[in-house]
């Protein structure tokens, strides 16, 4: 089965110059004069390397089917994420796969693997996570000024902005595609 190069997203997996590579990063590059492209970062499955491509929109790449597991993530090291599946079979997922979005990743959380040939190619975190405030100044007394956001520290070591009202021990909201303040819990 085929794919248009414009629906190219995160974690899928193509065919491309007989090789199979997963997708890491795409954004659409609208020129000032020209046609458009899909600029795509992808990593080889085999070898780990990555290559940066860019596709015409309407380019067709045959895509690949991958084993996708609902895991949950138990704790990392220095080289690795340790998730286990639903039969207890723990796997080690390179820490690249998650990078920076790993202050985020607590224990028990559901997490999205992709294998190909038995091995992780990529991980998809949830959209939302629920962390406490660790480290925030306090909120000054008589500051009436509107939407100002201050900087927080949050329980991973995450950074974002958030409301003055938000304290210490508040447990927040956090929609980790954008590292956005979403509410209070």
């Amino acid at each position: 089965m085929s794919v248009r190069a414009i629906d190219l997203r995160r974690g899928l997996g193509v065919k491309f110059k007989d090789s199979m590579w997963v997708v890491f990063e795409i954004s659409h590059v609208v020129k000032g004069k020209g046609p458009s492209c899909m600029q795509a970062k992808l990593k080889d499955v085999k070898t780990g390397r990555m290559i940066e491509q860019r596709f015409n929109p309407n380019e067709r790449l045959e895509e690949i089917f991958f084993d996708r597991k609902q895991m949950t993530y138990l704790y990392s090291d220095t080289s690795s994420h340790v998730v286990m599946d639903a039969d207890y079979e723990q796997v080690e997922i390179p820490l690249d796969l998650i990078g920076d979005k790993s202050v985020y990743l607590q224990p028990d959380m559901a997490i999205e693997v992709t294998f190909i040939e038995g091995r992780a190619t990529s991980a998809e975190l949830p959209n939302t996570v629920e962390l406490e405030v660790v480290d925030t100044t306090p909120q000054v007394k008589g500051a009436t000024a509107t939407n100002q956001n201050k900087d927080a520290v949050l329980e991973g070591g995450a950074k974002i902005k958030v409301p003055p009202f938000v304290e210490n021990g508040t447990v927040v909201k956090v929609d980790i595609r954008t590292n956005e303040y979403l509410s209070r819990v």
